[in-house]
């Protein structure tokens, strides 16, 4: 077997299983409301769901910032900086603060 004859195999061989392989893409999922009766109200309703998704990330950061707070404020406790009030202060106020976001953001996809 020569140095072509190897090369010659090995290229119908590549191209034998690239050939096999193709797939479909994805379907688009409808979204969440459903498809709707036209063009816009299905524009509207994948908004819709563009929105919630982007309030859910609103929450996700508030929450990280409320924990990176007590985390430095137990970092400050350490240092004997602060006392633990300071921490269960900021703790309570946190939750409350999160509770009042999750909230506000539910009414607002409901106004939608």
């Amino acid at each position: 077997m020569n140095k072509y004859h190897l090369i010659r195999t090995l290229v119908l061989s590549f191209t034998a299983v690239s050939l096999s392989a193709r797939a479909d893409l994805p379907q688009l999922e409808d979204p969440s409301r459903g498809k709707g009766s036209g063009i816009m109200d299905t524009l509207k309703n994948y908004g819709y769901d563009m929105v919630v998704l982007m309030s859910l990330g609103i929450c996700a950061v508030a929450f990280l910032v409320v924990a990176n707070s007590c985390v430095s404020t137990y970092s400050e406790i350490q240092n004997g900086k602060k006392q633990w009030k300071d921490l269960g202060a900021m703790s309570g106020v946190g939750a409350i603060l999160l509770v009042v976001i999750i909230w506000l953001l539910t009414q607002a996809g409901e106004v939608l």
